[in-house]
């Protein structure tokens, strides 16, 4: 069934008075903007949402009850290619957050040279408090009135924070049963079943280790010659953790919600996640110290991985910072006064729109496949990945030592200048 597109007025970029996602990002374009010398124009054209859609989303639970959620997509910008951005599940979840992330996809995107633009959506929900059947009841009734924006050339929705991939297939099929056929473009991140790709579940923390190392290669080291601590083990955190340990590292300290633990010599990574499996947390694993979250960012490590969320690394928690190298599993765990802390210590960020674009770069392959219906080797993907991930970081580290600015002011330069390229080139209608 075709449904037309809404008309729905954009909303002008908020100021926002406090300490947040959307301040973040908002303080980060507008640096880039002074950088690229940009008029006022350009820059509220950059910082403005194209479209978003603010939902009721009822959710009827197990005993009859009826609960009214609120639900959100918003497509920041989609001069590129259509909107990608993922689905969250979260109790915190609200419309600047959701800008915030859009935003951050869209240089995300750019950066990494994907045909895409920026977007995200959310529900205001602790998925945790849900059963299966609720969460597919909210998941459907989410997808259903969000369903005149989405689409494989208009929005592309991914897992987030609070969903996994068999939400996605729910999203796919509630998209599918509406059409009239099915559509496995409209989403990525699927079960393989009905077609996913293979390598997307760890496509993000691959990336972030594929940056880690160019990172390390950059100064003349690598994985085997360094220490690290992770914060969030989570969908990121914990895939992050192996692939560090499988690439040599030795990993001293890993958190999650619960806390975290610490081992001097290093942690046995493998039987860190089968304690995971087994109780649910990395807590009281055996032969380990109790950590805090504190005490993780500010340990003695080489390498630290904030793969939690947003906002971690402030004014002051980056002033107890000891590792050489923060590399952003999570997007916008530095705020932008954190960021002037590190880049005054001399401490190397590589910015989370690379260095956790990992995620999105499979994505991209996922969607290709989807289109052509032919899918490709793990090892095909996984090739493809490592290449676009080194490609991406050397053209940043080179716009880097080019211009004499950190890595994200350079990330920023190049992805919001690609932007800014293709709305000139495209113009203004009517």
């Amino acid at each position: 069934m075709s449904v037309p597109t809404p008309t729905v007025s954009p909303t002008p970029a908020p100021v926002v008075p406090h300490t947040s996602p959307l301040t973040t990002a908002l303080a980060q374009l507008a640096s880039t903007v002074e950088i690229l010398g940009y008029d006022d124009g350009m820059h509220q054209m950059l910082a403005t949402p194209r479209r978003e859609l603010h939902v009721a989303v009822p959710l009827r639970r197990d005993d009859g009850r009826v609960e009214l959620l609120a639900g959100y997509r918003v497509q920041h910008n989609i001069s590129r290619g259509p909107g990608k951005g993922g689905l969250r599940f979260a109790p915190g979840v609200d419309v600047d957050e959701v800008r915030a992330l859009a935003m951050w996809m869209t240089w995300k995107c750019a950066v990494v040279d994907l045909p895409y633009g920026g977007a995200k959506g959310g529900v205001a929900v602790d998925p945790r408090g849900c059963s299966t059947a609720e969460l597919e009841r909210l998941t459907r009734r989410y997808t259903s009135e969000i369903m005149p924006v989405i689409g494989p050339e208009r929005d592309i929705m991914a897992p987030d924070v609070g969903t996994t991939e068999q939400t996605m297939s729910w999203v796919m099929d509630t998209y599918s049963v509406n059409s009239g056929y099915t559509i496995p473009a409209v989403v990525t991140g699927k079960p393989l079943a009905v077609g996913g790709s293979l390598g997307r579940a760890t496509a993000t923390s691959r990336g972030v280790v594929h940056a880690t190392a160019a990172a390390l290669a950059d100064a003349g080291t690598d994985l085997t010659q360094v220490t690290a601590a992770v914060q969030g083990f989570g969908k990121v955190g914990s895939h992050a953790t192996r692939f560090l340990a499988e690439g040599g590292a030795r990993v001293l300290a890993v958190s999650d919600e619960y806390g975290g633990v610490h081992a001097p010599g290093g942690l046995d990574v493998a039987a860190l996640l089968e304690h995971v499996a087994a109780t649910g947390s990395v807590v009281e694993m055996p032969g380990t110290e109790p950590i805090d979250n504190a005490g993780l960012l500010a340990l003695d490590v080489d390498v630290l991985v904030p793969a939690a969320v947003e906002d971690v690394l402030d004014e002051d928690t980056a002033r107890t910072v000891k590792a050489r190298w923060v590399v952003e599993g999570a997007n916008g765990p530095t705020t932008s006064a954190g960021d002037r802390v590190l880049a005054e210590r001399g401490i190397t960020v590589v910015p989370d729109i690379l260095a956790n674009a990992g995620g999105v770069v499979v994505s991209y392959f996922e969607w290709v496949q989807a289109q052509q219906a032919y899918w490709w080797t793990e090892r095909e993907i996984e090739d493809r990945l490592e290449q676009r991930m080194h490609s991406a970081y050397t053209a940043v580290a080179q716009r880097a030592r080019a211009d004499g600015i950190t890595l994200r002011e350079a990330a920023l330069v190049i992805g919001v200048r690609r932007v800014a390229e293709a709305h000139r080139l495209r113009g203004l209608y009517p």
